[in-house]
C-alpha cells in the first residue's frame, strides 16, 4: 500500500537534512576531496583578501589566542596558530606515513624505491638550481631556493584521482612515494637551513622529552596517550628552541609503535594515522590554505610574474621539476637501476612528473620560513609564483595524462 504518511514541514527539513549529510558523505569518500577542498580554501581566501571583507579577513588571522598554565603563556595570533601549530598536526601524519612506508610498505623494498628516490633527488635539485640561478644576485631572494624543490601530496594525488581508474596502480605507487620522499627532504632542509638562533634551555627539554620517546618505545608501551603527552611538550619545547614547531611532529610519528609487543596484527601507528588522515586533509590544509592564500592583487599585473622571485618559483616548479623527475627516472632506468612503474608508459610519466610541479601547501609553508616579516615583498612575490606554478602544473599535467592514458583502466 502507498505510504499516506501526510508530509510536513519537519519532515522535509528531516529529508533535507540527511540528503545533505548524504552528500557530504560521498563527497568525503572521493579520493579527490582533499585537493578539492584545498582549491576552495584558496579560492575562499583570494575572494575575501581583494573584496571589501578584506579587513576582516585579517582581522581574523591576526587574533590573538592566549594559552595560559601558571606563569607559562603561550600568546599568538591565529595565523601562527595555524603554520607553527596545526601544521605540526600535517608533520606528524607525514611522519606516520614515512615510518609505515619504512617498516611494511613501499619503502622497504629496495628494488621498489630505487625509481622514486632518483626522481626525487632531480625532483628537489633541478628546481632549487632554476630558482637559485635566476636569484643569485639578490641576498635577500636566495633564500628562497627551497621553495620549489616542494611536492604537495595531497593536490598532486587529487588530480590524478580526477581521472579514476584509467590511471595505472604503478604510477600511482610511483607519485606517492616520490611526494613522500620530497617531503622528507623538505623536512631535512627544513631543519638545515631556516632554524633560527638555538635556545639551550629549550633544546635540553626537547632533548629530553626525545629521550622520553625512546624510552616507552623500548617498552613496547603501546598506548598512545602517552606519546601525544610528551609529544605536546616536545613540541612547546621546539617552538621555544628557534628550531621550527613543525618539526616536532616528525619526531614524535618516529616513535610511534608500529606494531604492539604482543604480535598482534594491530598497529598503533596505522591506527593513528587513520585516524588523524580525515582531520589533516578536510580541516588542517584547507584551513593552512585559507590562512595563507589571502593575496590582495592590487598592484600585481602580468608583468608581476617575470620578476625573479615568482619566475624563478614557475619556472622551478613547472620545467624544474618536470625536467628532474624525468630526467633522472630515465637516467636510473636506462643504468639498469630501475623500471618503469607496471602500466606506465613515457606519456604518462611525463604528465606525472609535470604534476609534481604542484608544490602549494609545502612550498607556500617554505616561503614563509624564508622570508616571513623580514622580507614581506618576497613573501607576497612567492604567492605569487606559487599559485601561478600550482595552476599551470595542474592543467597541463592533467590534460597529459588524460591524453596518454588509455581511455579505459586496463
Amino acid at each position: 500500500m502507498p505510504d499516506t504518511t501526510p508530509v510536513t514541514e519537519t519532515n522535509r527539513v528531516r529529508q533535507a537534512g540527511r540528503a545533505v549529510a548524504g552528500a557530504i558523505r560521498e563527497f568525503l569518500q572521493l579520493e579527490a576531496a582533499g585537493g578539492i577542498l584545498l582549491m576552495l580554501a584558496t579560492a575562499a581566501a583570494m575572494v575575501l583578501a581583494n573584496t571589501r571583507a578584506e579587513g576582516l579577513y585579517q582581522a581574523f588571522l591576526g587574533t590573538r589566542v592566549v594559552v595560559q598554565v601558571g606563569e607559562f603563556t603561550l600568546a599568538k595570533p591565529i595565523l601562527l596558530w595555524i603554520n607553527d601549530g596545526l601544521m605540526a598536526v600535517f608533520f606528524f601524519l607525514v611522519g606516520l606515513e614515512i615510518k609505515r612506508e619504512v617498516m611494511g610498505g613501499d619503502l622497504s623494498n629496495p628494488a621498489q624505491i630505487a625509481l622514486p628516490a632518483f626522481a626525487a633527488v632531480g625532483g628537489m635539485a633541478v628546481p632549487a638550481a632554476i630558482y637559485a640561478w635566476l636569484n643569485w644576485d639578490d641576498a635577500v631572494a636566495i633564500h628562497g631556493w627551497a621553495i620549489p624543490a616542494a611536492t604537495d601530496i595531497a593536490f598532486a594525488l587529487g588530480v590524478l584521482t580526477l581521472l579514476g581508474k584509467r590511471v595505472p596502480h604503478g604510477l600511482k605507487v610511483f607519485l606517492l612515494t616520490l611526494a613522500i620522499l620530497d617531503d622528507l627532504g623538505a623536512i631535512l632542509i627544513i631543519a638545515l637551513v631556516y632554524t633560527e638562533q638555538l635556545s639551550v634551555v629549550s633544546m635540553t627539554v626537547a632533548a629530553a622529552a626525545i629521550v622520553v620517546l625512546a624510552v616507552l618505545n623500548w617498552c613496547r608501551v603501546s598506548a598512545i596517550s602517552p606519546y601525544l603527552f610528551v609529544g605536546l611538550v616536545l613540541w612547546v619545547a621546539v617552538l621555544k628552541s628557534g628550531v621550527h614547531a613543525t618539526l616536532a611532529g616528525v619526531l614524535l610519528a618516529m616513535f610511534i609503535p608500529f606494531k604492539t609487543g604482543d604480535g598482534a596484527d594491530d598497529s598503533p601507528l596505522q591506527r593513528l594515522e587513520h585516524d588523524l588522515h580525515p582531520a589533516v586533509a578536510y580541516a588542517i590544509l584547507p584551513l593552512f590554505a585559507f590562512a595563507n592564500a589571502g593575496l590582495s592583487l592590487k598592484g600585481i599585473s602580468l608583468a608581476s610574474l617575470a620578476e625573479p622571485v615568482p619566475l624563478g618559483i614557475e619556472a622551478g616548479l613547472v620545467a624544474g621539476k618536470t625536467i628532474g623527475v624525468l630526467a633522472l627516472s630515465a637516467i636510473a632506468i636506462k643504468a639498469g637501476l630501475a623500471r618503469l612503474p607496471e602500466g606506465a608508459t613515457w606519456a604518462s610519466m611525463l604528465g606525472v612528473s609535470m604534476l609534481c610541479g604542484i608544490g602549494f601547501t609545502m612550498s607556500v609553508f617554505i616561503a614563509g620560513l624564508a622570508f616571513g616579516a623580514n622580507a614581506p615583498q618576497h613573501a607576497i612575490a612567492s604567492v605569487v609564483g606559487i599559485l601561478a606554478a600550482t595552476c599551470i602544473a595542474a592543467v597541463l599535467g592533467y590534460l597529459i595524462l588524460a591524453v596518454s592514458l588509455p581511455a579505459k583502466a586496463g
